[in-house]
């Protein structure tokens, strides 16, 4: 018997992949190994049905178990990888503590979404700094438990018969894995290395380079490939709308693309390197990023989305431009002719358009040294959590004796393409940090951009919220103001 070129490991167990479709999601090739516990809720990664756990690298040297949403991900992308699904964690006979919790708290009613919040509370089970209160480490409140169960774990999972309280029950319930835990024994050791994987089929090929090298070399030769990362974005685009991609590269996993480096005059952040590594890795120390993480999408998403990824889509809604437009972030440039570097505010030319040329792929995103003093993150969206926004302002300001000496405001949601608002910052800028001031530069931001109606606002909506979140933020500072 011929041994399969292309292989995943899902329970401990090797599978093929050769002969599955490059478009052939992670979820259908699963259900198609009869492992149907993940379910299809909604294909765009929004309701956690179809969460399975992925062994991903925590440094060089361990492993840390990481819910992604198998609706999303191409199997191919899981070449050579190590998967876990809610058939793998326990058996009708033996069941995980996460499973039995569930069961014995009355945390599953119709059962549809049961085993994706399975998976997703799994991962926060064996979350590696997860720490009970009883140490004096941990933190309680409503979102926290005392065994330092983080919900927000759970945030991209729904539930539509159960009702959450049984569910949050069950996981403020679990305690720490046994020392004989199998899964937690795995943590100590290195994840799998990415495997170079080329697979063909009808719908077209899917590659993961060997090295950047061969990466920029295939996108010289084929300019329209399609760059796949996290597939947060190019996943529903297959699922809903049926796209498919002659040539679908791989670069998530790319080591020059995944740098975190922390110099005197900026900080580079690795373009494939996904939003939960990024919060982790910057550990607050760029706190208008910080403001940005819990308000991007659910930790499930997160756990997949790359920074490189958000813009490159070139969302006029995306979160992270307006932020990164107030931090004056430039996006690197790299290609078999070299590396350049392109201010974000040229960056995006159009809806959905962008500077980069088709043989180049976002390296890193740079931010310059020193940050501002007074920052902060605005989003307006239908639903606190886990929703596109309406509207979004990042803001950095440098206040010196009262004085805004220096001001940068980023807006998405008003416009073709995320933008910088220019003539509130030149309204800003030199004048001092009063309520006289930011009400004239509140009118003056009412102005900007081009607002229209669509099913999340109005455009008359849009410019109200601009017109306000100046106010909102000289609040912030600890100044009194009435709107």
């Amino acid at each position: 018997m011929a041994t399969a070129r292309h292989t995943v490991t899902v329970n401990g167990e090797p599978r093929p992949l050769d002969g599955t479709d490059p478009a052939t999601n992670a979820l259908d090739w699963l259900r198609g190994l009869g492992l149907t516990g993940a379910k299809e809720g909604c294909a765009e990664g929004e309701c956690g049905a179809c969460a399975v756990l992925v062994a991903r690298p925590d440094g060089e040297e361990r492993t840390t178990w990481t819910g992604v949403n198998a609706c999303l991900v191409p199997a191919a992308a899981l070449d050579g990888q190590e998967v876990l699904t809610a058939e793998g964690l326990g058996t009708p006979d033996h069941l995980h503590p996460v499973q039995h919790e569930v069961a014995v708290r009355g945390g599953s009613q119709c059962g549809y979404c049961t085993p994706g919040f399975v998976c997703a509370m799994a991962a926060e089970y064996y979350r590696a700094d997860r720490t009970p209160a009883a140490t004096g480490d941990g933190h309680v409140g409503p979102e926290c438990g005392p065994n330092g169960f983080d919900l927000h774990a759970l945030s991209g999972n729904l539930c539509r018969c159960t009702g959450y309280r049984p569910i949050r029950d069950a996981a403020f319930a679990l305690g720490s894995p046994a020392p004989d835990d199998a899964y937690a024994a795995r943590l100590a050791s290195a994840a799998p290395p990415a495997a170079a994987t080329r697979l063909e089929g009808g719908s077209g090929t899917f590659v993961r380079p060997g090295d950047l090298g061969e990466a920029l070399d295939l996108l010289a030769g084929h300019p329209d490939a399609v760059l796949v990362a996290g597939a947060t974005d190019w996943g529903v685009e297959v699922n809903l709308r049926g796209r498919r991609a002659a040539l679908a590269l791989g670069v998530d996993r790319l080591p020059e693309l995944r740098e975190l480096t922390f110099g005197e005059e900026h900080v580079d952040l690795g373009a494939a390197l996904t939003l939960t590594e990024l919060e982790r890795g910057l550990g607050g120390r760029i706190p208008l990023l910080d403001e940005v993480f819990p308000l991007f999408a659910s930790r499930l998403i997160r756990n997949g989305a790359t920074l490189g990824g958000n813009l490159a889509t070139a969302s006029p809604i995306g979160d992270t431009a307006p932020a990164l437009l107030a931090l004056e972030a430039e996006v690197l440039l790299t290609s078999r002719s070299g590396e350049r570097a392109v201010p974000l505010a040229e960056f995006f030319t159009g809806y959905r358009r962008t500077a980069r040329r088709p043989d180049e792929l976002i390296r890193a995103v740079r931010i310059p040294l020193p940050l501002s003093g007074t920052a902060a993150f605005h989003k307006v969206a239908k639903r606190r959590w886990d929703d596109i926004s309406s509207v979004a302002v990042g803001f950095a300001l440098d206040l010196d004796d009262g004085v805004v000496r220096k001001a940068r405001v980023g807006l998405g949601g008003v416009a073709a393409t995320p933008v910088r608002a220019l003539a509130t910052e030149a309204a800003l800028e030199g004048h001092p940090w009063s309520v006289d001031t930011v009400r004239v530069a509140a009118e003056v931001m009412r102005g900007e951009g081009t607002p229209l109606d669509d099913h999340r606002a109005s455009a008359a909506y849009r410019t109200a919220v601009l017109g306000t979140a100046l106010l909102r933020l000289y609040a912030e500072t600890g100044q009194g103001v009435r709107a």
